[in-house]
């Protein structure tokens, strides 16, 4: 894998080999950040993080920080393998826990929320725990498998949906 644009464009990073992780392809990771827009000194959070290549792609372009959450011990390994390589250490937190456990033991809030569920397990009421952490107008991100509904989270509205073939992008803001 490689992170796109930014000052990290063009590095490149491993992908764990976990069974429980479905890497977003650089297409859609583009798609999303290029929907953001600018990003620079904003805090993201990445819950479900497989490789960290959503946090990666945020730090390179210009976020503050970027909160990590991954449970699967092997993309554990891999994401910090990839911090290290990348010399991020100091932007990008790791946590070690499932985000659930993380939500019952934070009450941080960040500007922008990237929820990449399993898509064989989506965990909707989690999503929309996790979607409760963004600031008052911050944006909630989903990546969504494509064949399926829009989530709806109470409180937010979705104010963008891009369709990708088997998945979809929804963005969210407080309603």
């Amino acid at each position: 894998m490689r992170v796109i644009a930014g000052r990290l464009g063009g590095r490149v990073f491993d992908s764990p080999h976990a069974e429980k992780t479905h890497p977003m392809s650089d297409k859609i990771r583009g798609a999303l950040f290029n929907i953001l827009g600018d990003i620079e000194a904003l805090a993201v959070l990445d819950a479900f993080a497989g490789s960290g290549a959503l946090s990666f792609e945020a730090i390179s372009r210009g976020a503050r920080q970027a909160v990590a959450i991954e449970s699967d011990k092997s993309a554990q390994t891999t994401i910090t393998r990839n911090i290290i390589s990348l010399d991020i250490a100091a932007q990008v937190k790791l946590i070690r826990a499932t985000a659930n456990a993380w939500l019952q033991t934070s009450e941080q809030v960040f500007d922008i929320v990237l929820l990449d569920p399993p898509y064989n397990d989506r965990q909707e009421t989690l999503v929309a725990r996790l979607a409760q952490r963004v600031s008052t107008d911050g944006t909630v991100v989903i990546s969504w498998p494509g064949d399926v509904e829009p989530l709806g989270i109470a409180g937010f509205d979705c104010i963008i949906k891009r369709s990708y073939g088997d998945a979809q992008l929804l963005f969210y803001k407080r309603s």
